[in-house]
């Protein structure tokens, strides 16, 4: 009977790591890009990240760009990475809490940059390079955020694919926009600062692919021996992106290994 339930076992463990595989050939096509991280942003030429300035800079070189979204409180994309305010502009207060007038009043790293609305990046990059598009839900804010990305992106003929670490995000895509490529973003959680239990060991193990069924995924350079990344990766031939990749050194081992990068602190 032990032999029987260790199959059942292990029959479950791959069904809860499977991947969609309708999308490869379309996803496979990112693989070459390199993606530049929150833009090519640069602190000693005043040029903030995630700001108009670091996506032009990554349009000028030719690179995809990386970039991370928010729903401000009356309901407009952002920009940003964090979901305060407080590292990149000075000021200890949450985007979701903000609107749209107050968050133009404030500037990146002490620049003349203000935080750019998502519109504003896709009038920019007008599909001359690829986005990488993170959503970041905050509260329950997930399904407002997706759709108010989604008629943002219902006008745009460029490039891009959405990813997020959030599943539920992916599994709003899957719902709702099943033609967009979506990828999901991991770590291993057990080796980060977010001490996040369960739910730590559930997204390390990528576990939550049954529902979410994503094209790709993004994972952590540093946790890329992860034994379920692996699995996904060789056993399904599931296309990967690392990140974040901050040397030429890196980026030879990703190429080689043939997957994707998003880096940062060099010219890829």
């Amino acid at each position: 009977m032990l032999i029987y339930f260790l199959i059942a076992l292990l029959v479950l463990y791959l069904l809860l790591i499977l991947p969609r595989f309708s999308k490869r050939k379309e996803t496979k096509a990112f693989l070459t890009t390199p993606f530049a991280h929150r833009g090519l942003h640069d602190k000693e030429k005043e040029i903030p990240e995630n700001s108009l300035a670091a996506f032009k800079c990554a349009v000028d070189h030719g690179y995809g760009m990386e970039l991370d979204l928010h729903l401000s409180k009356d309901g407009k994309v952002f920009v940003m990475h964090d979901d305060s305010l407080l590292r990149t502009c000075g000021v200890d207060k949450q985007l979701s809490e903000l609107d749209s007038s107050e968050l133009f009043a404030y500037r990146l790293e002490n620049t003349d940059e203000k935080i750019p609305m998502f519109s504003e990046v896709l009038d920019l990059v007008d599909g001359k390079t690829p986005l990488l598009i993170e959503v970041k839900p905050s509260g329950k804010n997930n399904s407002a955020l997706c759709e108010a990305i989604m008629d943002l992106l219902s006008g745009y003929h460029g490039a891009y694919m959405i990813e997020s670490f959030d599943p539920r995000v992916l599994i709003w895509f899957r719902k709702n926009a099943p033609n967009i490529i979506r990828g999901q973003l991991s770590q291993d959680f057990s080796k980060s600062e977010q001490k996040m239990g369960f739910l730590g060991f559930v997204l390390t193990n990528l576990f939550l692919n049954i529902a979410s069924a994503p094209d790709f995924i993004a994972y952590h350079f540093e946790s890329r021996n992860a034994l379920s990344f692996n699995l996904v990766r060789y056993l399904y031939h599931t296309p990967v992106f690392f990140w974040t990749i901050r040397s030429k050194k890196e980026q030879e081992k990703v190429q080689v290994s043939g997957a994707g990068y998003i880096f940062e602190h060099y010219l890829a």
